[in-house]
């Protein structure tokens, strides 16, 4: 320690003679021989930087600001470079100070010191401009924000920078770095560099160095140029207004007859694609005009035909690396997203020589069928995922073509794809498995026929009449490509323990994606899924099965939850009810729910990436993915699933997973609307009227409904507490403000109100009804009244009639009229009795016959008021009074004559 000591103490006096000497000296000689041993010691000693950090600034850059001496302020520079530049240590403690960093910091807090490296750069000296670019260069990698405030606030200071891109090769190569390094995340200083004419250099700076063809120094420029349109909206117009694209797409053009590709050149391709990758994603965020920019960006970049220029890399050029390959894919799929006119260049496109021309797109569907690199596979995927993506026509056209072919073809060995369709080519990939046990291959074609199904009815009903003849020619018989998947599925499962091939740990993701995207919003794909049971006791198995991964298990059960919502069958086993009680029974509401929340908290949908921006690799890892398989012990799914699975995906299924927790509640919150078993207690007894029938069938209905009512209202809050445990946000933990409880209570009141006012319009309809009827008994009795009041004064007339006669053979009989006069009387009055009997008779034949008939209607009157509740008496009565008063009046004449 003591030792240690005193060498530093020693190093620190050494340093100070040092610059006392630089400053003092009175010799030129002593003092350059002093700037070179203090140059010296500063790089090779840790304490001497330190040393030099404390007091020896203001001396050098007094050297500086003379300029007389060149020798002496080209040793300053290089030993203030050397102060910052890092020493490496056998042993360095983790907390110990950073000489060179502090340095660094020390240096730029002065705008000064800045100022006047800047203006050593037009010094004649070479190894003055060199060493002060090197220097700059080291400053912005310790204080890069402050430099850069630094360098914006000095007159002209990027100026002399982008001259420098015009000086000798060796500064001309260390500009390029600075400026590489200055203009990251410095949107300023990307803006000045450009009107101060830095396209125009790089570009001659690329076609000096031969391309892509060139060194490292092309792929310096190229980086500088991805820094200055990196999400800059006003640069990329820049360049493609003054420049134009034609000096970038020229740099992806293949020279020579053998197309080689070294190392240095497959990373400038790179560049270039990443180049254009950047113009197609158009300025940041926030920029209003980004969606036109991109638009009108990917039309230029199309007219410049660099569509050709990427198929040539990605699909024909078999000289190309795989990182290379990939770059392309992905340029294409960005270039045709959302671009009505590009996707239609692509569908149209040809590629290869007579006789062996075929479109594009099946040129890159059998790459994604055939290739080992399963990176290649992702970039080629992304291809088809943007042709699809709100095309519906494109879709429509794809799905056309899937039309199954001969046993034969299906199952013919990949050499002979050559010559077939898009849709053949498809379905050879998803049966091929069968034939020779390689379920990657239809995992990837799975992948594929999810985009062309994705949001398209119609497709998916047109694909779900596809029949795929059996593996074995002796049995004859199709099924369904839908259950063909389904197997794929259940045998991958099969596999995974015997396999230790990484590949097979996306197969059953992949497969389930194809099968959560078929049976979104589609009941028949659902209705074909459950017509086969063992796909449910299946599904059930695999999400119960703790040897699946996270997102196997969180897939089959989204899967299993739109059987849920979105199944139209009324099938008993097949219904929602009947997927919902195997839910509870053979899974659980709870660990349903919670295998949901778990799969949000996978790696896959943790670290989604969005739809439109796939993973760009850096130039310095072009590896294969599969490389990283095993990276992290923790993840259980392969690395690809988070490319495969973007950010559109995982909300699409964050939208199902909401849809399904609500649709598991109102399945409990709502019994059956179905009745099909009627209990034995609701028939009619023996014996039993028929009102005391409806009055116990009343008290039945009752009791039973108030009994739904309760195990109602006790399932909505279970299944909403389930719900809430099993949801992975804070929104869900919070109370609803409709709850389970509030909602059947709600739903009651409802239909209790519905019943009601039924009942109300009901009476309204009866009480008119009887108002009408009574009004119609009235009239009737009335007439009645009527008719027997005339009967009465009839009956009358005849007695009086009698009564005359009878008086007159009395007072024949007291005039002593002969005895034939009195025959004769007799005869008369017995004739004219006779006659009046008969008149009386006929006519009180009909009086009783009418009574008879009004009686038999009064006594049906009668008996339906008293249904209805009405008093008979008391609308009787009264009538009839009237006749009864003048019976009686009658009755008193006959009597008083009498006497």
């Amino acid at each position: 320690m003591f030792g240690n000591e005193d060498s530093n103490s020693n190093e620190d006096s050494y340093v100070e003679r040092l610059l006392d000497c630089i400053k003092n000296g009175k010799l030129p000689e002593d003092r350059r021989n002093a700037m070179a041993e203090l140059q010296a010691v500063v790089a090779e000693s840790h304490s001497a930087q330190l040393a030099f950090g404390t007091m020896g600034f203001p001396v050098l850059f007094g050297v500086l600001k003379e300029l007389d001496d060149v020798e002496m302020v080209r040793g300053a520079v290089e030993t203030l470079l050397s102060a910052l530049m890092p020493i490496s240590q056998a042993k360095s403690h983790k907390n110990e100070v950073q000489p060179a960093m502090m340095n660094a910091d020390l240096l730029s807090r002065d705008e000064q010191n800045i100022s006047l490296l800047l203006n050593l750069l037009s010094e004649d000296d070479f190894y003055v401009r060199y060493y002060t670019l090197q220097l700059l260069t080291a400053l912005l990698t310790n204080s890069h924000v402050r430099l850069q405030e630094a360098i914006l606030t000095i007159p002209r200071g990027i100026t002399r920078l982008v001259d420098m891109l015009m000086d000798r090769e060796v500064i001309r190569n260390e500009a390029l770095l600075l400026l590489t390094y200055l203009t990251r995340e410095a949107e300023e200083i990307q803006k000045i560099l450009v009107f101060e004419g830095a396209f125009e250099k790089i570009f001659s700076i690329i076609k000096e160095e031969g391309g892509s063809d060139g060194g490292v120094v092309v792929q310096d420029c190229l980086e500088l140029l991805n820094n200055l349109i990196r999400s800059n909206a006003s640069n990329q117009v820049l360049l493609r207004e003054t420049i134009g694209f034609d000096s970038l797409i020229s740099i992806l053009k293949l020279r020579g007859s053998t197309y080689s590709f070294s190392q240095q050149k497959t990373i400038n391709l790179l560049c270039v694609l990443e180049t254009i990758r950047l113009l197609m994603n158009g300025g940041s965020e926030a920029d209003p005009a980004k969606q036109s920019e991109k638009s009108t960006n990917k039309t230029v970049l199309a007219q410049r035909k660099v569509l050709d220029h990427l198929l040539m890399l990605g699909v024909e050029s078999q000289w190309a690396s795989v990182a290379v390959r990939c770059a392309a894919f992905r340029c294409i799929g960005d270039l045709i997203y959302g671009h009505r006119q590009n996707l239609d260049a692509l569908a149209s496109k040809f590629l290869g020589d007579e006789p062996q021309v075929e479109p594009a797109l099946n040129s890159i569907l059998r790459i994604i069928l055939r290739t080992s690199s399963t990176q290649e596979f992702v970039a080629a995927d992304y291809v088809f995922k943007s042709f699809c993506e709100e095309n519906t026509d494109g879709q429509k056209v794809l799905a056309s073509m899937l039309i199954p072919q001969p046993l034969s073809l299906t199952h013919a060995p990949f050499e002979e794809d050559v010559n077939m369709s898009f849709g053949s080519m498809l379905l050879h990939g998803l049966a091929l498995s069968e034939h020779d046990g390689d379920l990657e291959t239809s995992c990837r074609a799975a992948s594929v026929l999810s985009y062309i199904l994705k949001d398209n009815i119609q497709c998916k009903e047109k694909v779900l009449k596809i029949e795929i003849e059996s593996p074995t020619p002796s049995l004859g018989t199709t099924e369904p490509l839908l259950h063909r998947m389904v197997k794929y599925l259940a045998l991958a499962f099969s596999k995974k323990g015997k396999d230790v091939k990484s590949t097979n740990s996306y197969v059953q993701p992949i497969i389930l994606k194809l099968l959560v995207t078929w049976l979104s919003d589609c009941p028949n794909a659902v209705h074909s899924f459950l017509a086969s049971r063992p796909h449910l006791t299946y599904l059930i198995e695999l999400i119960s099965n703790n040897d699946t991964t996270v997102c196997v298990r969180g897939l089959a059960a989204v899967l299993l939850g739109e059987c849920v919502i979105f199944n139209k069958s009324i099938e008993s086993g097949k219904d929602a009810f009947s997927i919902v009680d195997a839910i509870s029974q053979k899974i659980g509401l709870t660990s349903y729910f919670q295998t949901l929340e778990e799969m949000q908290k996978s790696f896959v949908f943790s670290s989604a990436k969005p739809a439109t921006k796939m993973n760009d690799n850096s130039v310095s890892d072009v590896e294969d993915v599969e490389d990283d398989v095993a990276s992290d012990p923790k993840n259980e799914d392969h690395p690809m699933l988070a490319e495969m699975f973007d950010s559109q995906f995982v909300n699409f299924i964050k939208n199902l997973e909401t849809s399904i927790r609500d649709g598991v509640v109102n399945l409990y919150s709502h019994p059956k609307s179905d009745v099909s078993v009627i209990p034995a207690e609701l028939e009619q007894r023996k014996d039993e009227a028929d009102v005391d029938y409806i009055k116990r069938l009343k008290l039945f209905l009752e009791k039973q409904c108030s009994e739904i009512q309760d195990l109602l209202n006790r399932n909505t809050i279970l299944a909403e507490d389930l719900a809430k445990t099993g949801g992975d946000n804070s929104s869900q933990t919070e109370p609803r403000p409709n709850s389970g409880s509030d909602r059947v209570q709600i739903e009651k009141l409802k239909r209790d109100l519905l019943e009601a006012s039924q009942r109300v319009d009901m009476l309204k309809n009866d009480n008119s009804k009887l108002e009408n009827e009574v009004s119609s008994y009235k009239t009737l009795s009335a007439k009645i009244e009527n008719d027997l009041k005339s009967l009465s004064d009839a009956y009358n007339s005849l007695e009086q009639a009698n009564y005359h006669l009878e008086n007159e053979v009395k007072a024949l009989k007291n005039g002593g009229s002969t005895m034939g006069s009195g025959l004769n009387i007799e005869a008369i009055k017995a004739e004219a009795r006779e006659e009046a009997q008969k008149e009386s008779e006929a006519e009180l034949g009909d009086l009783l016959v009418c009574l008879g008939q009004e009686q038999s209607k009064v006594e049906k009157l009668s008996a339906r008021l008293m249904e209805l509740g009405e008093d008979v008496d008391a609308l009787l009565e009264g009538i009839g009074d009237d006749t009864g008063a003048l019976d009686d009046e009658d009755d008193d004449e006959d009597e008083d004559n009498e006497k």
